[in-house]
């Protein structure tokens, strides 16, 4: 387990994650509408759903409501328990505790696969094992959506992590750490992103369509 996976383990699980959402300003609340908006898009009735890193299950109920079949999957046990008591009326909708760089399902067997709020940048692991695993896991002409932060948003992105520290949600943010894109808080905590040109390079290895 990396300093990260623990800290979203131990410290952001949950409720406090729960809370981070609650208390993001209007601007990050209009980009994380956008952003489920983006993904519902492209899913269809039919479609078997893999969400890798859930939480406590902020959006596996917009997610049931498209798909026929939607699993989510977390590391932190808290926050699957929370996912289970939001999802416990759908029947279309399953919880997972698994790791998403070693996903124990069999190949080609998702639709469409969502790692969003900067998923791929947050859990930390090695970026091209999570793809690699995300592309294994889904069907031939199937979708994979991973999500990351503009430069041109760091501003916004920098604000509501400072409320978030300021609530006590995660460490005292270091300012003299923190900058072009990298979050650094002073209890160990890390927050960065994936930009177009990285994404772009991080899947040339793999055949296919970005």
């Amino acid at each position: 387990m990396n300093s990260n996976d623990k800290y979203y383990n131990e410290k952001l699980s949950a409720d406090k994650l729960k809370r981070c959402y609650e208390i993001a300003p209007p601007r990050i609340q209009q980009y994380l509408e956008a952003e489920v908006n983006h993904v519902l898009k492209k899913i269809n009735s039919g479609d078997v759903v893999l969400e890798l890193g859930c939480g406590y299950g902020r959006i596996l109920r917009l997610l049931a409501q498209k798909a026929n079949l939607v699993i989510g999957i977390d590391t932190s046990s808290q926050s699957l328990m929370m996912a289970k008591k939001m999802i416990q009326d759908l029947k279309n909708c399953h919880l997972m505790k698994m790791d998403a760089v070693h996903l124990t399902f069999s190949d080609k067997i998702f639709d469409v696969v969502v790692c969003i709020q900067n998923g791929i940048s947050a859990f930390h692991v090695n970026k091209i094992d999570l793809i690699r695993e995300s592309i294994r896991v889904t069907k031939p002409g199937g979708i994979i959506l991973f999500s990351s932060y503009s430069d041109k948003f760091w501003s916004y992105r920098l604000q509501w992590f400072q409320l978030q520290s300021d609530a006590g949600l995660i460490g005292e943010i270091d300012s003299k750490k923190t900058r072009d894109g990298v979050i650094v808080c002073k209890d160990g905590f890390t927050a960065t992103t994936v930009n177009k040109e990285q994404f772009i390079a991080l899947t040339q290895r793999f055949n296919v369509k970005t």
